[in-house]
């Protein structure tokens, strides 16, 4: 059964296989979407649920490992499994490196390729749900003033109070009412909740001047 955030893209230039695929998926309650092209494909909205991409690998235009390389520079949550008419080891090697799921040889089994899904799917679910962390950290982040995420970024250098107010040449008080402001906007409580949050958003450690 299949999760209303999920879609299932087929991009196959035969429409046979299209329609094979496609009938099996949504007999099983999946839903899915097929594309004759990688350029028609990439025409869609981009989609911000979960799911997976069925790709041939010998696509008219675009070529599957070409879509594939695009959408790893796009860090796309969206996980691939390759379907080709011929078998190429060196290829699958390459395309499994990149992030695909699975790399299958025409015809192939059905309960094979479900279990492709499977994985897929929940590769895709751990990458969004990790994608999502990161704009979560971002955005709290970006509560911060500049005088806060600068006293942050020595909080996450493992500095204590009175060893940043001396960096900063301010008082210790003074760090101290900061850090609280800092705990209550990104809604938390600890210094390493802090480091966490920051560490997600890709906040870089200040370097002691001393």
């Amino acid at each position: 059964m299949s999760n209303i955030e999920e879609i299932i893209f087929i991009i196959d230039d035969e429409i046979e296989v299209r329609d094979a695929i496609s009938l099996y998926l949504t007999a099983d309650d999946y839903i899915v979407e097929s594309y004759s092209s990688s350029e028609e494909y990439l025409a869609r909205e981009t989609w911000q649920g979960t799911g997976c991409l069925i790709l041939d690998v010998n696509l008219t235009g675009k070529s599957g490992v070409d879509l594939q390389e695009e959408l790893f520079a796009m860090n796309s949550h969206i996980p691939v499994i390759f379907i080709t008419g011929q078998a190429n080891i060196p290829l699958s090697v390459q395309t499994v490196k990149k992030g695909a799921v699975n790399f299958l040889e025409k015809p192939f089994q059905p309960e094979v390729l479900m279990q492709s899904i499977h994985e897929a799917l929940l590769l895709s679910r751990k990458l969004k749900s990790e994608k999502d962390d990161i704009v979560k950290a971002c955005k709290l982040i970006e509560t911060l003033s500049e005088k806060e995420l600068a006293i942050l970024k020595y909080f996450i250098n493992g500095m204590l109070n009175k060893q940043i107010a001396s960096e900063l040449n301010v008082s210790e008080q003074t760090i101290k009412h900061h850090r609280i402001s800092i705990c209550g906007k990104l809604g938390v409580k600890s210094v390493p909740e802090i480091i966490r949050i920051a560490d997600k958003a890709g906040i870089t450690p200040a370097e002691k001047k001393y």
